[in-house]
């Protein structure tokens, strides 16, 4: 049983003190995450008097990736296996293996029902670089005492087949580590807690990690829950500042640039998820070898990113990164699922994160997070791209997505036009009734894009005080979102749809009914995922031009790469890269 030392009576507490050490030498933090326990003042006592371990554990596993089994200074890409019985672990290795892990994390409680020959034949048979695991927490283990007893029957196996890296729980970590490293011939010992509070600032974490490294342990593991993106900062503060090797995973979505962006700060070693198997807060192992390629990630690589909620159907990340590498630019793209935009940026505030594509649901309320904006942007009252300008690391505020959507626009009816033989001098769109769906960011950059090329503009939106005050802004008109079926005052209208009606999951939702689109004589749609929306699919069937969210989506993308990179974008190289995505 575990005792924290703010529970200790008085009387106790005094005792402890003189006996082991000196009291000014314990923290009492009134945090059960934090509170030094028992056990670990009881251990740190031991070491300050007669310290006993190598004081630099770090040398065990530099010696180790230089060693056997040849990783050298490469990083470390490891997927965890969960399975119930040894074939279906077996199974996942190879797999794993296919997909570009060099090493698996092997959770032998999930093995059921528990038999140590079974563990045996598994760790005899493995293909790849091991972490043996038994978590004494898990579901399966409810009994402690029982799980206890087969948790030091597995960590001991493994140690006597010198399995590459053995995993303790934190709670365990003083009965066995001792008799562990005795043993061991080559195995590295790992000690892990696991936080599902989470830990939010990188004092408290730093105090942890104090508490872990004390057990003696070769590496060190925190995984740990998080609320927030920025509940991710104080694991990149701790994986700059440590002396030895530190495993961190943040657990759930908001955890992802854990893994993504470790190595920028010094991680060895990074986790992801094993093909279909999404886990949240994991990236893909295929995507950590072919999109994000981790491998080339350092400490001077840029960090750009999507800021988005939600943030899992972008596919900003598989256009930016292989258009870094196409300029050989030090940068990564990564997913951002941010609720406060705010505070993200409060957090994230050093030069190295320079820059950000902005989506849904933050366009508008990143105006008055940048220090200083555009004049389109202004005008527009949403940006979709912020750049950090690194003279003086203060955040410059753009809008890609006006001149991406009515340049697409225009282009598509010029060419119509002149298929029809008809003289093109201004701009298609003069004139033209558009009628706008969606008076969010993207909305509002085609509202006022449509108005200043002479456009008759009328919104509908699902907040219809929303649309009155967009439709205000352009000199247009708002109309109740009901009213759009059936609305038909003329032919060759525009409709731009710029809602997320139609996205994935939704694929079967539409704005406007198929009968209903002949009066129109183009249709964009902002959507992008699917490609091909229930609304173009429909609007070509009967004979109109379209303009899909995928053609916005390249032009706003080629807007912002110049931004981000301060130079030309490769156009024909992220033409080809997004067509092949789609």
């Amino acid at each position: 049983m575990l005792i924290y030392y703010s529970e200790l009576t008085k009387e106790r507490k005094e005792i402890l003190v003189e006996n082991i050490v000196d009291e000014e030498n314990i923290e009492e933090t009134q945090d059960p995450l934090i509170d030094i326990q028992i056990l670990i003042v009881l251990q740190w006592a031991k070491n300050i008097k007669n310290p006993k371990r190598n004081s630099n554990p770090s040398s065990h596993i530099s010696s180790h990736i230089s060693g056997k089994m040849g990783f050298r200074n490469k990083l470390l890409v490891c997927t965890t296996i969960v399975s119930e019985t040894r074939d279906e672990m077996v199974k996942s290795m190879e797999k794993a293996k296919e997909e570009g892990a060099d090493l698996v994390e092997l959770c032998i409680d999930s093995m059921s029902p528990f038999h140590l020959s079974e563990v045996e034949l598994l760790l005899k048979q493995r293909t790849l670089p091991a972490i043996v695991s038994y978590r004494l927490n898990s579901q399966k283990n409810s009994y402690k005492g029982d799980s206890k007893n087969k948790c030091l029957q597995v960590l001991r196996l493994a140690i006597e087949l010198d399995v590459e890296f053995v995993e303790i729980d934190f709670e365990l970590a003083f009965d066995v580590i001792d008799e562990l490293m005795q043993k061991r011939e080559n195995s590295k010992i790992i000690v892990s807690s696991h936080v599902k509070s989470g830990v939010r600032c990188k004092e408290k974490l730093g105090n942890l990690l104090v508490c872990l490294q004390s057990t003696g342990a070769d590496i060190i593991k925190v995984v740990t829950d998080v609320a927030y993106i920025t509940d991710v900062a104080p694991a990149f503060h701790v994986l700059t500042h440590s002396h030895v090797p530190v495993i961190v995973r943040a657990v759930g979505d908001r955890g992802l640039i854990s893994q993504l962006l470790g190595p920028k700060y010094g991680a060895f070693m990074v986790y992801g998820s094993l093909g279909d198997k999404s886990i949240p807060g994991l990236p893909p192992l295929l995507s950590i070898k072919n999109v994000y390629k981790l491998d080339n990630v350092d400490i001077d690589t840029k960090v750009f990113g999507v800021v988005s909620n939600p943030v899992g159907h972008s596919k900003g990340p598989l256009l930016h990164n292989p258009a870094f590498r196409y300029c050989n630019y030090n940068g990564i793209y990564v997913p951002l699922l941010v609720d406060n935009i705010k505070e993200f940026l409060r957090v994230f505030s050093c030069n190295d994160f320079a820059g950000f594509s902005i989506g849904l649901p933050h366009k508008e309320s990143a105006v008055a997070c940048c220090d200083e904006v555009d004049s389109l942007a202004k005008s527009i009252g949403a940006v979709n791209t912020i750049v950090r300008r690194p003279t003086d690391g203060k955040l410059i505020g753009y809008n890609t997505d006006c001149d991406a959507c009515i340049t697409a626009i225009e282009d598509a009816l010029r060419e119509r036009q002149i298929s029809n033989g008809d003289v093109v001098n201004v701009s298609p769109i003069s004139g033209r009734l558009f009628v706008l769906v969606g008076a969010g960011g993207a909305g509002r950059a085609l509202a006022f894009g449509a108005k200043s090329k002479g456009a008759r503009v009328v919104i509908f939106n699902r907040n219809f005080e929303r649309a009155e005050s967009l439709a205000r802004a352009v000199s247009g008109e708002a109309l109740p979102i009901e009213q759009l079926d059936a609305y038909c005052p003329e032919n060759g209208m525009i409709l731009a749809n710029c809602s997320a009606i139609g996205m994935e999951p939704d694929v079967h939702l539409t704005p406007v009914s198929k009968e209903n689109l002949r009066s129109y004589d183009l249709v964009f749609d902002a959507v992008y995922t699917p490609r091909n929306t229930r609304l173009l699919q429909e609007a070509v069937e009967v004979g109109v031009t379209v303009v899909s969210g995928v053609e916005m989506f390249i032009r706003q993308a080629l807007g912002q790469f110049r931004l981000f990179t301060n130079g030309l974008a490769p156009e024909d190289f992220m033409r080809k890269v997004v067509l092949e995505q789609f």
